[in-house]
């Protein structure tokens, strides 16, 4: 039986528990006071089963086999000894509860899960336990145990002696956690060094090798950079090997994967399970649930503050039985969620009709560009002339069939290095083209090709049936407001000196009263209060400086939006909301989008074709569902094959037999 708390909760539907906990056979959880009145406890939920995989079937980020189940073999994941354990966290700052009532343990070999939306409380939950709560931070708890020893009485000289040779931390804003005076060779020699890992002689060595095991290509070239001279992926790579250089009982990884593409996704959770195979316990924050699913043996729920329901991993996000939970499951992107929104499940409006018949084969010398050669034939089959020996590929329902930005033949080189090598692509009213690959792929360079903060050494890209590279910037600014960029971070590329509504009035040529006005109307558009305009970039959450960053790529009405990673950071319900912001404009507008992520759910959910991109060449390309449900290069097949998979069985949605048997009779 189980026993749920309600405390303090916001309201929920009837049927549903606002906490449901699945403690192993013979525990009880007793209940929980609130602070200050002296009964604080509530027991550690049970460990039960929790090394139970599930195999399954399926489509990309949705429900079946994928990426192999990493989760222990054996029952419990550990041997029961919990390396760290809390009853009843409160976490306060400045009198606001952050934190409320949250036990939870993690024994060795174990890997157990925080989940929920930014603001829940996950990170502060996470960081407390290794005494990093922050500066005038308010942590109570009936009891607080790490590494055997009671924690309610550490002082910094105790954690400190803990970080690092006990535990390791993994945060998710590599940038910031690395220092930016020294290469990252000498960030990780020096773990080994304070805890005396390896002899001295030995410390170059081992940082190669740690280097390479999170799949840092060349290892010797990069231990000599800094971190501003690496990727985003690459800085989390070595943030990792940092993390676990002095081999930690117990790991806190706090988005460890946010950055990464599928297939170093799949190594680092391959290095994650082996670390957990030697015996180390792995605490994992994530917003992906398909990562999740893949390795963790338990799941925390949490939204504002608590934990809303728990149990082994295979039954919370088989058959939950929160409705928030159910939320956030419903929320992941697929091929099965295409055409619906991902916040409710209703019908996204139709796009608008094509606004002329298709184009004729001589359609790329009208749009500027001549394509020739291996190029050519993948624009011309694009545009629907069918290039020799090769079927005509049609824009989709509702794309509009006039190309509104084409490249031709494009190449790039930094040095002696060629990064975009003979790429060609063409985008059609209304159409979504994503473009995948790994982390230096070509991806982030071919997207400032298109946008021509770059020019290509070879090819060229045509705007609007008009030359777009190859020109001076004060040919091409009249024309700059016809595609905008959305960015994968808007912290970095927001002023944090200027308001949201100086950000998205910036590039509108309105005058005054007018412009204060399409401001206020492109905040209605993103879902956004008019008080919002008032606020810095530093004052608003990850989703809605996302969303401020799409009102302003908005503000021009712009033809072509060349969005890279745009919701690569955002937990699944903001980047839910993202997405259908996305496709309800697109829809509305007839806007043409240019997507690149790492994520192929979401391209799988959101765009019409796809290119698959390697070493800076197309490697394939043509319609998602095509692409992704019969891939014909081996690398595309690699990636496909890295995604995680949710654990299968009953939809996501539904309230089967696990769930009804965790809440209990009588809830």
């Amino acid at each position: 039986m189980t026993t749920t708390h309600d405390q303090d909760l916001p309201p929920t539907p009837p049927d549903d528990p606002p906490i449901a906990h699945a403690p192993a056979p013979g525990t009880e959880d007793p209940g929980r006071s609130e602070p200050g009145t002296g009964d604080l406890g509530r027991s550690v939920p049970g460990t039960g089963d929790l090394g139970r995989s599930v195999p399954g079937t399926g489509d990309l980020g949705g429900f079946g086999p994928g990426a192999a189940d990493l989760r222990a073999g054996g029952p419990g994941g550990g041997d029961g000894r919990a390396l760290v354990a809390v009853e009843d966290l409160w976490v306060g700052f400045g009198g606001v509860e952050v934190v409320r009532g949250v036990s939870l343990s993690v024994a060795p070999g174990e890997c157990v899960a925080i989940v929920g939306e930014s603001g829940s409380g996950k990170s502060v939950t996470a960081r407390t336990l290794l005494g990093l709560a922050g500066p005038g931070a308010d942590v109570r708890a009936s009891a607080f145990t790490v590494a055997g020893q009671d924690a309610l009485g550490f002082g910094p000289r105790e954690w400190r002696a803990l970080r690092g040779r006990f535990a390791g931390l993994v945060l998710q804003d590599a940038l910031v956690s690395l220092d930016p005076l020294r290469t990252v060779g000498a960030e990780i020699a020096e773990v080994l060094a304070v805890h005396d890992v390896v002899p001295r002689a030995w410390r170059g060595s081992r940082v190669l090798e740690l280097l390479e095991s999170v799949g840092v290509p060349e290892p010797e070239v990069r231990a000599r950079q800094r971190p501003h001279e690496l990727s985003g992926g690459l800085r989390q790579r070595v943030l990792i090997a940092s993390a676990i250089a002095a081999e930690p009982e117990l790991i806190i990884a706090d988005e460890p994967t946010t950055a990464l593409d599928v297939t170093v996704q799949a190594q680092v959770l391959r290095l994650l399970a082996e670390r957990r195979a030697a015996g180390s316990a792995l605490l994992l924050i994530s917003h992906d649930l398909a990562v999740v699913g893949s390795i963790a043996d338990r799941v925390l729920v949490m939204r504002e503050g608590r934990v809303v329901e728990e149990g082994p991993a295979p039954d919370v996000l088989v058959a939950p039985a929160h409705a928030y939970t159910r939320a956030l499951l419903a929320a992941v992107p697929s091929a099965a969620s295409r055409g619906t929104r991902l916040t409710d499940g209703t019908p996204l409006p139709r796009r608008p009709a094509p606004p002329e018949p298709p184009s004729s084969p001589a359609t790329p010398a009208r749009a500027g560009v001549q394509p020739s050669g291996l190029a050519g034939d993948r624009a011309a089959r694009s545009y629907g002339a069918a290039a020799p020996g090769k079927g005509v590929e049609a824009p989709g329902p509702g794309v509009g069939a006039v190309p509104v930005l084409v490249g031709a033949g494009l190449g790039r080189s930094y040095g002696s290095r060629r990064v975009v090598d003979d790429v060609s692509f063409v985008l059609h009213r209304g159409e979504t083209l994503g473009v995948v690959g790994e982390s230096g792929s070509g991806k982030t360079t071919l997207a400032r090709l298109a946008l021509a903060l770059l020019e290509p050494d070879q090819g060229r890209v045509s705007l609007l049936g008009g030359p777009w590279s190859g020109l001076r910037e004060r040919e091409r600014r009249p024309r700059r407001p016809r595609i905008q960029l959305i960015s994968q971070n808007p912290l970095d590329s927001f002023d944090p000196r200027h308001t949201a509504g100086r950000l998205i009035a910036e590039p509108l040529r309105l005058p005054g009263r007018e412009r204060r006005a399409r401001v206020l109307d492109l905040l209605a558009r993103v879902g956004l209060p008019p008080d919002m305009a008032a606020r810095h970039p530093r004052e608003l959450s990850g989703g809605q400086r996302q969303r401020i960053a799409i009102a302003r790529a908005l503000g021009p009405r712009p033809d072509v939006l060349v969005a890279d990673e745009p919701v690569s950071a955002l937990d699944v319900s903001v980047q839910a909301q993202v997405l259908d912001l996305l496709a309800e404009l697109q829809a509305e507008y007839g806007t043409a989008m240019v997507f690149i992520s790492h994520d192929l759910g979401v391209v799988h959910h959101l765009a019409d074709r796809v290119l698959v991109m390697k070493d800076g060449r197309v490697v394939e390309e043509g319609d998602v569902a095509e692409v992704f449900a019969r891939p014909r290069h081996p690398y595309t097949r690699e990636l496909v094959a890295a995604v995680p998979r949710l654990p299968a069985g009953r939809p996501a949605g539904s309230r089967g037999t696990a769930a009804e048997q965790r809440v209990g009779a009588g809830t």
